[in-house]
């Protein structure tokens, strides 16, 4: 016999309610919402001086101005000099707390893309939005760890957090060599549990059209490359004969083999620069190519350029040795050389990293908010924090959400600062009270 409706649902246990915030939690999220004018205050402060990536005087004003904000928090600052490899070097903020408690890095950058040459200078507002170059990317990412930090010693939990704060001067382009530009932060992933990144948050259109934030557990990898190719010369009457096809044949039949064999799920393969004739050759900022020629002539060189995405260290290494392998096939006449650049790792989808994502959805129960998916790691880019991600687990997107970052429309919805701000208070005290 079927059970009536009423007695079926009566016998069906009640779901639990979400658990509230506790006492300390609300001290937080009060804390938050009180701060908001000296956020804003601060981030006004650090958009309105220029920090380009290869403004190193700009870069080090910054770092200047956020210096006395992590000491007044107990942070030891510590300014890690990077002129050497054509920047301005790092901010290391290390706060020390319960011996045995998990240790967290905190990452973000004080460059943004935008030169002192760029008429892109100045903040400007307009209700809850905000304007101006690196408003979200990253300073925004940067006025949201200190307004959680404050948050945090408020409500006493940052006094027994074992914390490091890495703020790169150069995400946007890293210094030369970037073994050394980046052996510091990656110094820091392997003294870390876990690894919490503070760019911005992605928003995406739900089935109801609807915003849905979503959890950061993956980005790919960025390596660019060049490929250079060398080929017999002559007459073009003699071309396909004993003179071969020429380098532009060459590097057309690499291109498509590449487009043809290499590409899978979750990996990119772009060709962003091409170039060919009797001559040719890449600019010293290698993003331009000046070639010439005539109909008449067979081309002697041909170059091409362009950049690699993966989401694993394996992928990207198969990757490579495909390619390699297309061009070292024969090509009449010609020869040809593929060379790849230091690029950003991936920060591949562990399960250690599904498990912050689950941990950071406790702390959105906790708030009222839906839980967050985890992201498409196709639709955001590199970030520092790949670079640490073979030591140790990590969340990235705690940082504010935007749109038209890299752009002179860069804007960031202010209301979600207190948002994230919010989020990572919680979760770095819950993380920071756990035991190692």
């Amino acid at each position: 016999m079927i059970a009536p409706l009423a007695s079926l649902a009566l016998s069906l246990p009640a779901l639990a309610a979400p658990p509230a915030p506790s006492p300390q939690e609300r001290t937080m999220i009060a804390t938050v919402d009180k701060e908001q004018g000296r956020t804003l205050a601060l981030l006004e402060k650090l958009v309105n001086q220029n920090s380009g990536s290869r403004n190193i005087a700009g870069n080090k004003a910054v770092i200047a101005m956020l210096t006395p904000e992590f000491e007044a928090l107990g942070f030891k600052v510590t300014f890690l000099p990077m002129e050497q490899t054509g920047r301005a070097g790092h901010l290391l903020a290390t706060h020390g707390g319960a011996k045995g408690a998990r240790r967290l890095l905190l990452i973000g950058h004080t460059d943004t893309v935008f030169e002192p040459d760029s008429p892109f200078q100045k903040f400007t507002r307009a209700g809850d939005k905000a304007m101006g170059p690196g408003v979200a990317d990253d300073k925004g990412g940067v006025v949201t760890i200190l307004a959680a930090l404050r948050a945090m010693q408020a409500a006493g939990t940052l006094k027994g957090a074992n914390i490091e704060v890495f703020l790169t001067g150069d995400e946007e382009d890293a210094g030369d060599p970037q073994s050394a530009a980046r052996a510091d932060l990656i110094a820091a992933g392997k003294r870390a549990d876990a690894a919490l990144d503070f760019e911005g948050l992605v928003r995406m259109a739900g089935a109801d059209g609807k915003p849905v934030d979503m959890g950061s557990i993956a980005r790919r990898s960025a390596f660019s490359w060049t490929l250079t190719v060398q080929a017999k010369s002559g007459h073009s009457s003699g071309v396909f004969g004993a003179d071969g096809d020429g380098a532009i044949y060459a590097l057309a039949r690499m291109i498509a083999a590449f487009r043809a064999e290499v590409p899978e799920p979750n990996l990119t393969l772009n060709v962003g620069l091409m170039g060919g004739g009797a001559l040719a050759a890449l600019d010293a900022d290698q993003a331009r190519v000046s070639a010439s020629g005539k109909t008449n002539i067979i081309p002697a060189k041909a170059l091409a350029r362009g950049d690699l995405r993966t989401l694993s260290p394996e992928q990207h290494a198969a990757a490579v040795a495909k390619m390699q392998a297309i061009v070292a096939r024969p090509y009449p006449g010609a020869t040809a050389r593929l060379a790849f650049e230091d690029g950003y790792p991936p920060m591949a989808p562990t399960q250690a990293n599904k498990a912050l994502l689950g941990k950071l959805n406790a702390v959105n129960a906790a708030l009222g908010l839906p839980a967050m998916p985890a992201l498409d790691p196709a639709k955001r880019g590199a970030g520092d924090i790949s670079f640490v991600a073979a030591d140790v687990p990590g969340l990235a997107g705690l940082g504010p959400a935007s749109s038209g970052d890299h752009t002179p429309a860069e804007t960031v919805d202010v209301s979600s600062i207190w948002l994230q701000a919010k989020r990572a208070a919680l979760l770095m005290s819950r993380l920071a009270a756990e035991k190692r």
